[in-house]
């Protein structure tokens, strides 16, 4: 009997990707000769409500355009299984890829096989990934790192101790914000001090509960903490609220109201940051139509979708937007996912 519990969920994933195909009509030839494509967007993990929401742009860009969009994703945050889904979608000959990498130098491999194959590419949260038509990113991750440590700073009132999570050590965009972040408090705020090392926890609510309970022992003054994954200022608020300590410290960092929200109500989170998964998933599927159909991708042009109205290119591969969002208790309602 197989009690392993991480070959269990292996298993049960690669089940869940079989089943899928059961279910999704086979490409035809006449698919693409009749301006229908199959496009995969394949996210870091299911069932998680960020990349739900990005599933409801995956439907609706499905619904508008006719094209067969479609999500997949590992049901645990791991780059190996997301390589498998990939591979998979190879072999079903797909005409395009979306993909948010969880690790994004593990997919260069199986990204080149799929660009030598003549499948679109496009990725998003990777600016360092290279074998891709595009990269897309929401807005500049400097600028957005930056913009929240100045937040968290006046409500510390710049001083005190303070400490950062990512997702993962090896997620491009979360560190790209923590490097930010840590260089503007640097510059701007020398009477904060970061703790530790940048906290790793794999996109999991109850892992970023118990790294912040950990936090909140050794350093019983901590003042601030600074979260990336979209459930690390769920996990971390939870671990402060139990302190009790919402008053005496300043939780932000990214995620959506439908995670965050009850945290923001007890004042256990005090600010968070996103964009929308749903526009980025609209966004993501319009690029690789507008590639498969050969249409020139210019910087300033709009591509249609609330914060991509006019977006910057650099290198010729990765393309920004405008799309950043911040929520309290106060507006938080007006943003329903």
């Amino acid at each position: 009997m197989m009690k392993n519990p991480v070959a269990i969920i292996a298993l049960v994933t690669v089940l869940a990707v079989v089943a899928f195909f059961l279910f999704i009509p086979s490409r035809s030839q006449d698919d693409s000769a009749d301006g229908r494509y199959d496009i995969a967007t394949i996210v870091k993990v299911s069932g998680i409500q960020w990349f739900n929401r990005m599933e409801d742009g995956v439907q609706q860009f499905a619904r508008e355009s006719g094209h067969n969009a479609f999500q997949l994703g590992p049901a645990q945050a791991d780059a190996a299984q997301q390589v498998q889904i990939i591979e998979d979608m190879i072999a079903q000959n797909v005409d395009a890829i979306a993909v948010v990498p969880f690790a994004p130098e593990s997919l260069e491999p199986v990204l080149r096989r799929a660009l030598d194959r003549g499948i679109v590419v496009i990725s998003h949260e990777a600016s360092n990934q290279q074998n891709v038509n595009w990269d897309l990113e929401a807005f500049d991750n400097a600028e957005y790192g930056a913009y929240i440590m100045d937040n968290l700073a006046e409500a510390m009132n710049e001083e005190g101790e303070y400490a950062v999570f990512v997702g993962s050590l090896t997620s491009k965009t979360h560190n790209e914000w923590v490097d930010a972040a840590i260089a503007r408090q640097i510059e701007r705020y020398p009477a904060m001090r970061l703790v530790g090392t940048r906290i790793e926890t794999n996109d999991d609510q109850q892992t970023a509960y118990a790294r912040a309970q950990e936090l909140l022992r050794a350093y019983p003054n901590i003042k601030g903490f600074q979260g990336s994954a979209s459930t690390d200022v769920a996990g971390i608020g939870l671990a402060v609220e139990e302190r009790g300590r919402q008053d005496q410290t300043v939780v932000m960092g990214t995620s959506l109201p439908s995670i965050a929200g009850q945290y923001l109500e007890t004042g256990a989170v005090d600010r968070i940051f996103f964009w929308d998964p749903a526009l980025a998933g609209l966004a993501m599927n319009r690029l690789a139509v507008m590639v498969l159909e050969d249409e020139a991708i210019t910087g300033g042009m709009d591509l249609g979708i609330s914060g991509y109205e006019s977006i910057r290119i650099v290198d010729n591969r990765i393309i920004y937007g405008q799309a950043w969002i911040s929520a309290t208790r106060d507006n938080m309602d007006e943003f329903p996912f």
